[in-house]
């Protein structure tokens, strides 16, 4: 609830002039009964019909007044409850957006999909309700009770004799309800990791016949959404029907002792008759707080999920130089007794030292699983080391500012993003580039022959994940969009890997003739795409067990050679 406080607060006045308003509507509602008890016991018998017309009228006037009320504080509840979730959202997003990668793989990707989505439609749903039925339903509640002990203290009695009853199983219901929703949420987590990845696989799924699989995959995840959320929906299901019981048990004990105090001349035909009313009211109003109660376990649950991301603070903060202080390095990138484990039990890197000059380039091979991304995360301050240090121009990346360290880089990773729009707005990403700069890292990137080719150039849209493109022109396109911001470093991860091998030859010449000044760091699998950088990197199992030019790992290092030769033809067309 503190996070919704946290958000509302900046319309204090606005809602409380939304709560005036309801008040009062619900004070004049409330007048209603108490006017046609009158007319009742004390009008009718005078049988003048101008009275009644006249208190007919006051009735008339009150009903409208607590109508347009009512219409005009929900409309502004609705204009509080969507300016405080588009915050709560906003918020959310940018508390997501800054997550470092061990926070994200710890929440992971689906969840917090879903709680972008589900989790503040909850919210929002739950805000609106409490604020609608939340004035409303109480003032009708304590206002009806404190009318009807002046109209008949023992009739009230009788009537407030069921609200503990109401209220205990409101409480009960509540406190198993907030779990189950919890777990239910989790169970939408679940379900939206596997539309998310038959989304994204849906081609390779109809390629290998695998529909049916992940049917079936997609109907385990559903099944377990639906018997988290019917164990929740059913347990407070429960309130509704037993809050009803316990009220007409309620009505049913004030008619026959209404009746019996009628017949003995304690009590008047027109006072049962608002009692009735003033006791239906009540009836409606605890309905109401049974319903804020059932929405409120939903409403809470999604609340302190979206709470663990908006309150989840930075891991990766600046640290003082003092801790790291700067030196004095001949070297432009250095690591220096790299270690790293993703879970803190097996090493995913060991002891990795090597260093590179500005404007040098540095090539990184290995089997799949042996380090290669998880040395350039590290680089860009990703994760941070578990032991050793990582280095750009004497400077601990640690003790930089993540806005000076992220502009220093110019990225291409392996599962890169290509999002819905045009080729000027993928390319440009938003940072404000001329045409003139975005087609000059399109020949760079070797992209600009086929921008060219489209009728309709720059403006040529693209589908979401560029499944418009080829694979070669996607990967050109990403490279477009590295290069164009002009960075100190170019991080190449397997970036190359859809391009024939004039095109990546092409495209390494362009590199090296266009950004000289530009440390280029680039992971491959084709020894083609790194024999011409200054350092190569070969690494198995976390650790270097090769380093140095290719004519020297030719003669040093056998895996690179093996390597190497079962893939001789892409050097003879380099």
């Amino acid at each position: 609830m503190k996070l919704i406080f946290k958000y509302m607060k900046e319309m204090k006045w606005f809602i409380a002039l939304t709560l005036v308003i309801k008040i009062a509507a619900s004070l004049i509602e409330l007048a209603i009964p108490y006017v046609l008890g009158h007319i009742l016991d004390f009008v009718v018998p005078e049988k003048s019909v101008a009275k009644i017309v006249y208190w007919g009228v006051i009735m008339l006037v009150c009903a409208l007044l607590a109508c347009v009320g009512n219409i005009v504080a929900n409309r502004m509840v609705a204009k509080v409850t969507r300016n405080t979730t588009k915050k709560i959202r906003h918020a959310l997003f940018d508390s997501t957006m800054r997550l470092s990668s061990k926070q994200i793989d710890g929440f992971t990707i689906p969840s917090l999909e879903s709680r972008l989505t589900s989790d503040t439609y909850h919210v929002h749903h739950f805000m609106g309700m409490t604020m609608r039925l939340g004035v409303r339903a109480p003032m009708l509640l304590i206002g009806g009770i404190i009318i009807t002990l002046s109209l008949d203290p023992v009739l009230t009695l009788v009537m407030i004799a069921a609200l503990p009853l109401i209220a205990l199983t409101v409480w009960g219901i509540t406190k198993k309800g907030v779990p189950l929703f919890k777990r239910s949420q989790k169970s939408v987590d679940g379900m939206v990791r596997v539309v998310r990845e038959d989304a994204q696989g849906i081609r390779v799924i109809k390629a290998l016949s695998k529909v049916d699989y992940e049917k079936r995959r997609y109907d385990k995840a559903n099944k377990q959404l639906v018997e988290d959320e019917t164990r929740a929906s059913t347990t407070m299901a429960l309130s509704n029907p037993l809050v009803t019981l316990f009220l007409n048990i309620g009505l049913v004990s004030v008619i026959v002792v209404g009746a019996f105090r009628v017949n003995g001349d304690l009590s008047q035909t027109g006072k049962i008759i608002a009692f009735i009313q003033y006791f239906t009211m009540i009836s409606n109003a605890m309905i109401g707080l049974t319903r804020i109660f059932v929405h409120s376990s939903k409403g809470i649950a999604s609340a302190q999920r979206i709470s663990e991301v908006v309150n989840t603070q930075p891991d990766l903060c600046v640290v003082s130089k003092e801790k790291y202080a700067d030196v004095n390095d001949t070297a432009y990138i250095r690591f220096d007794g790299v270690s790293f484990s993703y879970i803190g039990k097996k090493d995913n890197l060991k002891n990795i030292s090597f260093e590179l000059a500005r404007g040098q380039s540095v090539g990184i091979i290995g089997a799949t699983g042996s380090g290669k991304t998880t040395l350039i995360q590290l680089l860009m301050r990703l994760y941070d080391v578990d032991s050793g240090s990582v280095r750009i121009d004497g400077k601990d990346v640690r003790t930089l500012a993540h806005e000076e360290l992220n502009t220093m880089f110019g990225v291409v990773m392996q599962n890169d993003f290509i999002y819905a729009g045009t080729v000027r707005d993928n390319i440009d990403f938003g940072r404000g580039l001329s045409d003139e700069e975005i087609m000059k890292a399109a020949e760079i990137a070797q992209a600009a022959e086929f921008i060219n080719g489209f009728e309709d150039g720059l403006d040529h849209h693209l589908n979401s994940k560029g499944t418009n493109l080829s694979g070669g022109q996607r990967q050109r396109t990403l490279i477009s969009r590295a290069i164009a911001g002009r960075p100190k470093i170019l991080v190449l991860d397997d970036a190359s890997s859809a391009l024939d091998y004039k095109t990546d030859s092409n495209l390494r010449r362009a590199i090296r003739e266009n950004m000289s000044d530009v440390t280029t760091v680039i992971v491959a699998q084709r020894v083609s795409s790194i024999m011409h950088c200054d350092l190569i990197l070969v690494l198995e199992d976390g650790e270097i067990i090769g380093k140095g030019t290719h004519e020297q790992l030719i003669e040093n290092c056998d895996i690179y050679k093996q390597i190497s030769d079962s893939q001789i033809g892409g050097a003879f067309l380099d």
